[in-house]
């Protein structure tokens, strides 16, 4: 039995799927309206200057009027229909009613508006591709819109040291295709890399699915510049990978949301690309077992191991039927592992991970799998991973949790939420219908990170009590995260205590005061 099944994965290529990464696709408004949920918003803030024709007449001055998108409520001549994208997040769970897009080109350009906002108390929501999920990059209430959208420029490139000096604006999926030509890999890769931008992957702290080869950008980012709301220009774009003088404030604006000042450029330093690359998906038994295959794939291929993606059946069927895909294995099973090997000889990382996967079968850790042919195999299978979070929006409307604890209670949230729900009878697993169709998980087990998904037929109080805060709640329990790598944003600052202390936080609300006294850069969230 296993010569058959060790043959049949080592020579047998995948069933054919389609032959390219998606990117993320926004939904169509008609989804997208089923999906609005009515959230904690907080009241605005009287403080806050409403726009008059004068500010967008100065605003004009200051940017070329193609530039500025505004509303007639404040003497622009834009429909409000024109400012959708930039008021709604790509689930529409959140949604703002800004009157005012502002698309700077340069630095000096985002200074000379974040001045006068601040002299004038106009609140400000920074934006880049708008691909987050925490609310974060969307407004609240009337808050004007900075898109970065038109800073889009690379800056300089030493193809010695691999560093990339770019404008925020530039998307990510670009700047790779940019620095591929060169030999080089971005240090990140998202689903969402076809629209979202490297300043919001930095503001964002931005995690993935290279977080295990490359690790955080806290230590990719050699240097940011940064607006701050006085309109202050921080010119901290250093190319060096040692710079030992004094505190190294870039980090401060790593994982701040744009709440202390607005990032306008970015220098980072991009691994050289390599040159071997395997892909594998295993179906195994047992979450247990997802997580011994990790521990035996770390020993034997260490060096090598790029990514160790995993996800439940759930998730599988979901992006089986809403992609058009077909397993790559004959069976189903109640996990699949998607593992990368990346390196420079090929021959070598070839024989590392056949290895590996024919110790994975003998000690029947895994119960089968299918070994990519060729690049466009590689594709194909990441499609399957990468494919999972889209999928489930056309599930239906669906409440994200992104969460990081101890691997080996990883999955036990997914199993006791489903629990939660069962005993309230608004989930059946045997179902497809009801007040929820589905409870899963997926995510990076080498992170620690769990993407915790519930799909419903609609979203509504009597389902979201029954796991809001008790998600919450059971990640703190275990000295988790409530936040891996999408944020805090609007949705999760109410509980934020859950994961950092009430000293942590009232340090975080000084460095937010000292930065940003009067509050206008993107009012409402984190802290």
């Amino acid at each position: 039995m296993l010569a058959s099944v060790r043959s049949r994965m080592l020579t047998r290529a995948p069933v054919p799927l389609p032959a390219m990464r998606q990117r993320v696709v926004k939904p169509t408004v008609s989804i997208m309206q089923t999906q609005h949920r009515q959230h904690h918003k907080p009241a605005r803030l009287d403080s806050f200057k409403k726009l008059s024709k004068i500010d967008i007449e100065h605003f004009k001055s200051i940017v070329p009027a193609e530039t500025v998108l505004a509303t007639t409520e404040v003497g622009g001549t834009a429909d409000t229909i024109e400012l959708e994208g930039f008021n709604a997040d790509w689930l529409n769970k959140y949604r703002g009613n800004s009157q005012l897009v502002l698309k700077p080109k340069t630095t000096k350009e985002v200074s000379a508006i974040l001045k006068y906002c601040n002299e004038q108390r106009i609140a400000v929501v920074p934006q880049g591709g708008n691909t987050g999920l925490v609310g974060g990059s969307v407004p609240v209430h009337d808050e004007v819109v900075l898109s970065l959208r038109n800073m889009n420029r690379v800056r300089s490139y030493d193809e010695v040291s691999g560093v990339l000096v770019c404008d925020a604006g530039c998307v990510l999926e670009e700047l790779d295709n940019y620095v591929a030509e060169r030999g080089h890999i971005m240090p990140l890769d998202l689903g969402a890399k076809g629209s979202c931008h490297i300043g919001g992957n930095v503001a964002t702290n931005a995690g993935g699915i290279r977080f295990l080869r490359y690790g955080s950008l806290h230590g990719s980012v050699l240097g940011l510049e940064v607006v701050l709301p006085d309109g202050t220009i921080l010119d901290n774009l250093s190319t060096l990978r040692k710079d030992n003088t004094g505190y190294d404030l870039k980090q401060l604006f790593i994982g701040s949301e744009g709440t202390l000042g607005v990032i306008t450029g970015v220098s980072v330093v991009t691994p050289r690309r390599p040159s071997a690359i395997n892909v594998a998906v295993l179906g195994v038994s047992s979450y247990e077992n997802v997580q011994q295959a990790f521990k035996l794939a770390r020993q034997r291929c260490g060096e090598i191991l790029s990514a160790y993606e995993f996800w439940d059946s759930n998730c599988m069927r979901a992006v089986l039927h809403h992609q058009s895909l077909k397993s790559p294995l004959e069976t189903e099973y109640p996990f699949y592992v998607l593992v990368e090997t990346s390196g420079s000889e090929k021959a070598h990382d070839d024989e590392k991970l056949t290895a590996l996967l024919e110790e994975l079968l003998e000690q029947e850790i895994v119960e089968d799998g299918a070994l990519a042919q060729d690049d466009t195999q590689i594709s194909r299978m990441w499609m399957m991973r990468e494919g999972i979070p889209e999928s489930l929006g056309k599930t239906g409307p669906t409440y994200k949790y992104d969460v990081s604890m101890p691997i080996p209670v990883l999955y036990d949230i997914v199993k006791d939420i489903a629990q939660r729900l069962e005993k309230v009878d608004l989930y059946k697993p045997d179902q497809s219908s009801g007040p929820v169709k589905l409870v899963c998980g997926y995510g990076h087990i080498g992170d620690s990170n769990l993407h915790l998904n519930v799909v419903a037929e609609k979203f509504e109080d009597r389902v979201t009590n029954v796991f809001e805060p008790y998600v919450y709640e059971w990640v703190a329990s275990h000295r988790g995260s409530i936040s891996a790598e999408h944020g805090v944003g609007l949705m999760k600052r109410d509980y934020l205590g859950y994961s950092k202390s009430p000293e942590m936080i009232s340090y975080m609300k000084r460095i937010k005061n000292m930065f940003d006294p009067h509050h206008i850069l993107n009012p409402y969230k984190v802290v």
